[in-house]
């Protein structure tokens, strides 16, 4: 997300210094395509929403044991050797 400092950064680079694109997208660490967004918009802001909201998986460690038993578990052994060198 371009913050509003950053947008006014590339619009005061490019129309009153007269960076290159190329130049600016070097200098703030973005893509040419979002200066190139910046400059042919009039935005103050660009922001991305979800239109749906994804939810998380409801299926709880009680729904996975009944339905694979045990054997989801597995067991872990650790031998520890008392042999120095």
């Amino acid at each position: 997300m371009l913050v509003v400092e950053t947008i006014a950064r590339i619009r005061r680079e490019h129309f009153i210094k007269g960076k290159t694109i190329k130049e600016i997208a070097r200098d703030l660490k973005v893509s040419r395509n979002t200066v190139r967004k910046v400059l042919r918009s009039g935005e103050t802001s660009f922001e991305y929403e979800r239109s749906v909201q994804p939810r998380p998986s409801a299926t709880s460690a009680e729904e996975l044991i009944k339905r694979h038993g045990s054997s989801i578990f597995v067991e872990v052994t650790i031998h520890v050797s008392s042999e120095t060198a």
